[in-house]
């Protein structure tokens, strides 16, 4: 019962909660869903004018509007969870600036005007656009919650399935000013209705309710560290495979629906693998969950992107790179309670956004660092010459990837010291 004797919609299951589930999970399709099929535009801007006459700093937009995301999050889920009167606010501000930003990037004619607008704009107002969700869904689920999260966090593969088809398609017919215009157009028209069925199951406090300490005495426990640094290491090389797999099967001369088959593949199984941690946070140990994670992501970066270079094999790759990397996100759930096992005063939110922080800073340098390591040469001879992806130029992206993934095994610091 509520303050004034109203029953509230029942928790962690039952009509409302689901609806409000699949209302998230459409949500995180569409905030989420256009940054993360940032590689059908890779290739774009790479092979076609004004962009590709300096092509340097491409890949940093695509990881400036999803890492972007990750990195403004503490910052909007402290102004959130101190003031929960503005969440419904949030969410409206969002959309203008998200809108906004889709329709400047449409007019940008050189590399650093994506940057800022498609790239950190949009970061700013997803942001915004988003969090609050985080906090809807804390009061919706409590004993389903890593399941809950992992359903929600699916809607980014969904989108991965569907938007690389939609957006290839735009872009090919009518290029990338107009992609974008109608992109901006669609989602005002989808979030609209959104912004005001994803609400909360409890009352919000008013305006004049005072403002909620916040504690952050669990930042220096082991078990947080341990956590946060195998979250940003593992974020290095996460974001590579979905920027890149399009770009690679081009320099394979693979047919050109290769790479929009691959991203779709990968968010397939990430929608699976979302899904699928989610629920095992639930009921096993969140380091024995990343292990899973770590486990399987490194042995297809090593065993099957390594030697991939028909398509096949890299749908393969894509496929169980997806499953255990993709739903790492969903992991977090299990990161948060462990971490409030051992620090009671840790709230949600503040967990929520340094963990999204910590994955940020993985995305933002794997963007400049990803360049780099590609202007530093390869192994062998490149092209369809090669029989191995170790041989082409990419093979120092792909070792740079397995790598980050085995840093998820720095899990295990919170086990063995729980403070």
């Amino acid at each position: 019962m509520d303050g004034d004797g109203s029953k509230l919609p029942r928790v962690d299951g039952g009509k409302d909660a689901w609806l409000f589930l699949v209302g998230c999970f459409v949500f995180e399709a569409l905030v989420w869903g256009f940054p993360f099929s940032f590689g059908v535009f890779e290739t774009y801007y790479t092979d076609n004018l004004p962009f590709s006459q300096h092509p340097n700093g491409i890949a940093a937009i695509g990881t400036c509007s999803s890492g972007g995301m990750y990195l403004i999050a503490p910052l909007t889920l402290h102004i959130l969870e101190a003031w929960p009167s503005v969440r419904r606010l949030s969410s409206i501000f969002g959309l203008i600036v998200v809108t906004t930003a889709l329709v400047a990037s449409s007019f940008s004619t050189q590399v650093w005007h994506l940057i800022l607008t498609q790239g950190c704009l949009y970061a700013v107002g997803g942001s915004f656009l988003y969090a609050p969700t985080m906090f809807y869904l804390d009061e919706w689920f409590v004993l389903r919650k890593g399941l809950a999260f992992g359903i929600m966090w699916a809607g980014v593969g969904t989108a991965g399935v569907i938007f690389p088809f939609i957006l290839t398609s735009i872009l090919n017919a009518h290029g990338f000013a107009t992609t974008l215009r109608v992109w901006a157009i669609a989602m005002l028209a989808l979030c609209t209705p959104l912004i005001y069925f994803v609400k909360p199951r409890l009352p919000v406090p008013a305006p004049s309710h005072p403002r909620q300490k916040i504690s952050y005495a669990f930042f220096t426990t082991r078990t947080h560290i341990s956590l946060q640094l195998c979250n940003i290491l593992e974020g290095l090389g996460f974001f590579l495979p979905a920027i890149y797999l399009p770009s690679y099967a081009q320099s394979l001369n693979l047919p050109p629906i290769a790479g929009t088959v691959l991203l779709a593949t990968l968010n397939i199984f990430s929608v699976l693998g979302s899904i699928g941690m989610g629920f095992l946070c639930d009921h096993l140990q969140v380091t024995t969950v990343i292990s899973i994670s770590t486990l399987g992501a490194t042995l297809s970066v090593f065993l099957l992107w390594g030697f991939a270079t028909k398509l096949p094999l890299l749908i393969t790759f894509a496929a169980t790179y997806g499953f255990f990397a993709g739903g790492f996100s969903a992991i977090w759930s299990g990161m948060m309670k462990e971490v409030q096992r051992v620090s009671k005063d840790a709230k949600i939110g503040t967990l929520m956004g340094l963990f999204a922080a910590g994955r940020g800073i993985g995305a933002v340098l794997s963007g400049p660092v990803s360049e780099v390591l590609l202007r530093s040469g390869h192994f062998g001879s490149g092209g369809e010459q090669a029989r191995f992806g170790y041989q082409t130029k990419y093979g120092v992206l792909i070792v740079f990837t397995g790598v980050s993934v085995v840093f998820g095994m720095l899990c295990f610091g919170a086990k063995r010291n729980r403070v």
